[in-house]
């Protein structure tokens, strides 16, 4: 399989990532330290870390008409990605990343208008190229690049967040069924309820990627059942968006030929890689950094992107 280009179709927002010692007590004045200002989104994230693996990537995305909304678009596209993008008037997503000394994160959202792009913009999409979609269903609009991607035979996977489904997978069963991958993290999988993984096959779904934390992810289909895991004792700085580095790395590393094993592997230790670093986009590794870091994982020193 020679590398194409893959599409990323869903959300951009602003994160702020706030590191402090302890949650705060009602009328506590706590001092944080912001450790990172940064573009961020499931789907954002997803698209920086494959263009980073080697990927061509376009992403579509729709913002606000905040004064920081170019900024963040002039961002992305400092990576190298191709970028489709309108305004809505109203305020671009944020995100409030709360960050312990463990590494661990609780996140406070404000959706805004830039969870997903609009009929107008998905209308005008260039699909020339595109051998891969990659979404999160944050709208019902997501309808039309998925059956577009039917239609043309492409493949599309999608990102399984909890708050899109929250009145369970019926509403979705159109979406899900074909999708070459479903990614979902354990919240999600406990959000679908027991045999998660069959439950997804059942409807249609060719593939499930189950992120597991520091146990690493599990690839299940009909045909078979894979487990990757980082091999050494992985450093632990900032968990925020690993998940979505692990997507994006794997679908690079399947446009660009490796086996479903192989991808699993390159995904998980991007993933790890990102972990020992701080914040989203700013951890996730570029090819060669984690060509390094899977020769020498204990040489690169958490937090620096050497």
């Amino acid at each position: 399989m020679n590398s194409g280009c893959a599409l990323f179709v869903g959300d951009i927002s602003l994160d702020t990532t706030l590191l402090m010692d302890k949650l705060p007590q009602p009328d506590e004045k706590l001092l944080v330290r912001i450790t990172n200002e940064m573009p961020g989104g499931v789907v954002t994230n997803a698209a920086v870390a494959c263009r980073l693996a080697g990927t061509e990537v376009a992403l579509a995305v729709e913002t606000g008409d905040d004064l920081f909304a170019e900024a963040l678009l002039e961002q992305v596209r400092s990576s190298g990605i191709r970028v489709a993008n309108g305004r809505k008037p109203g305020r671009t997503c944020r995100a409030i990343v709360l960050l312990d000394s463990l590494g661990e994160k609780r996140l406070l959202l404000e959706p805004g208008v830039s969870m997903y792009p609009g009929p107008e913009l998905l209308g005008r999409l260039d699909w020339q190229g595109v051998d891969w979609l990659h979404t999160a269903v944050y709208s019902d609009t997501a309808d039309i690049v998925v059956q577009r991607c039917r239609a043309d035979g492409r493949k599309w996977s999608i990102d399984l967040e909890p708050a899109t489904f929250l009145h369970g997978l019926e509403p979705l069963r159109h979406l899900l069924d074909g999708a070459e991958i479903v990614f979902c993290n354990q919240r999600a999988l406990d959000q679908i309820g027991m045999n998660a993984v069959e439950t997804l096959l059942a409807m249609g779904v060719k593939s499930v990627i189950c992120t597991l934390g520091p146990q690493g992810a599990r690839y299940v289909s009909a045909q078979a059942c894979y487990h990757a895991r980082f091999a050494g004792t992985p450093a632990i700085a900032d968990t925020t968006g690993a998940g979505d580095c692990l997507a994006g790395w794997f679908i690079a590393r399947r446009l660009a030929g490796q086996s479903i094993p192989e991808a699993l592997i390159s995904a998980v230790d991007a993933a790890t890689y990102s972990c020992g670093r701080m914040g989203a986009q700013s951890s996730y590794p570029s090819l060669e950094q984690l060509i390094r870091f899977q020769r020498c994982p204990a040489g690169n020193e958490p937090g620096t992107n050497a």
